[in-house]
């Protein structure tokens, strides 16, 4: 498929946000705060779960009204810039600083600058591409992050971890570079969507009355919701899976490390993760085209329910000592390879799927709401992991716990197939 100018500089943001995905949420930032909070805190990867929670709560409540403002004419690209500046910053901060509370409330803040990123740019799907092309452009988007968020950063990031001390560069100060180095290639690779993306699908200029106007288009907007059944059937399947699709992502080395694993052992895991993540989304986008997208959701969802199992029986090989620490990262390898098979094609289908079911002229609004779902779905999964850890002692029960969302993902969408299967997508 032949790519647009406007449709390749909206794909390049996925290369450029994915950095911060794999450096500050799920390999080496957890791993380096589970580190830096050990001497004052038993239980690091309890606290980075309530941080996760935290962080995305702020979002999540605002996410509509921020929809809602989107789709003013000239709101979208400057709400975008307004996240993007507090994201980067925040970031940068977060090298500078050694305390965990600082650290945490670093992560938090960035944490939020870069989801509100995402909110506008899902929403811009609408205005780069047609409804056929949705599909295709979602994939090719996330193939895209995945080859930016495991290339250079990533890898220079690997090898000052790894052999930083022969260059002199001592203690912390080779994960301090790899985080200023998100900050950068984050800043570097979002100008040309700043450049070439235009908000074309708008419903004009903000009235003088603009919030009372907005809040009256959000309550209209979840009413449709209400009524729309295959997309309410949808959006509450997605609230479910897609928490532990990012529960999965946020917890799997603070995990590991609380299990003892090497972290370099980790993070290159996940690097092939994002390796395998290329093929596989873009597999997805051409399967896409030859068998229904909520049939590849489900099937996604079920990998998923078999990876956690996976991931339990490390854990509880470990806590037990049924086998070793090298034996438990041969399985956290294995998980990393099925991980990248599922984790981009269920994002990238459930985004356009949901893109072909609303109207473009409001795709803010609507694209606010499937935020807030997934955002307040990502407060209770972490939530869900910390407070099982704390009540039972044991990690491996804590992973184990998440295939409840993911059952009950599929349950709804089983459950609402003939809706689902009589929607526009």
């Amino acid at each position: 498929m032949k790519l647009t100018k406007e449709e390749k500089s909206w794909v390049t943001y996925d290369w450029a946000n994915s950095v911060y995905a794999t450096i500050m949420v799920a390999a080496i930032f957890p791993i380096y705060f589970t580190t830096m909070s050990r001497a004052s805190v038993q239980a690091g990867d309890y606290w980075w779960g309530i941080a996760t929670s935290i962080s995305t709560v702020v979002l999540a409540v605002c996410s509509p009204l921020f929809g809602a403002l989107a789709d003013y004419k000239g709101w979208k690209k400057k709400l975008f810039c307004a996240f993007l500046a507090v994201g980067i910053l925040f970031t940068l901060l977060s090298a500078f600083w050694s305390s965990w509370p600082l650290l945490l409330l670093g992560y938090v803040v960035s944490h939020v600058g870069w989801s509100g990123t995402l909110l506008m740019y899902d929403s811009f799907l609408t205005d780069v591409t047609s409804r056929e092309r949705m599909d295709r452009l979602s994939t090719i988007g996330f193939a895209c992050g995945y080859i930016g968020g495991s290339t250079i950063p990533f890898v220079i990031s690997i090898l000052l971890i790894s052999f930083g001390s022969k260059f002199g560069l001592s203690g912390t100060t080779p994960v301090r570079i790899s985080i200023v180095l998100t900050a950068v290639w984050w800043g570097i690779f979002s100008i040309p969507l700043l450049r070439n993306v235009k908000h074309r699908h708008d419903s004009g200029a903000p009235p003088k009355a603009f919030l009372r106007t907005t809040f009256q288009s959000i309550l209209k907007t979840a009413k449709d919701i209400l009524h729309e059944r295959a997309l309410l059937i949808f959006i509450c399947a997605y609230f479910f899976y897609i928490d532990g699709v990012g529960t999965v992502i946020g917890m799997a080395t603070a995990y590991g490390s609380t299990l003892g694993l090497d972290s370099t052992g980790m993070i290159v895991a996940l690097m092939v993760t994002q390796l395998v993540g290329v093929p596989s989304a873009l597999l997805f986008g051409h399967l896409s085209g030859k068998t229904s997208s909520l049939r590849l959701i489900r099937f996604s969802v079920v990998m998923y329910i078999f990876i956690c199992v996976l991931g339990f029986i490390m854990g509880f090989g470990l806590e037990e000592s049924y086998f070793g620490v090298n034996t438990a990262l041969t399985i956290f390898w294995i998980l990393a390879i099925l991980v990248g098979t599922v984790q981009g094609g269920i994002q990238a289908v459930s985004r356009s799927y949901f893109g072909k079911l609303v109207p473009p002229e409001r795709s803010g609004e609507y694209f606010g709401f499937f935020d807030i779902f997934g955002k307040f779905a990502a407060i209770m999964g972490p939530l869900l992991y910390s407070i099982v850890r704390n009540a039972t002692g044991r990690s491996s029960y804590s992973i184990l716990s998440i295939i409840a969302l993911f059952a009950v993902g599929f349950f709804i969408l089983a459950a609402g197939r003939k809706q689902l299967d009589a929607g526009k997508a």
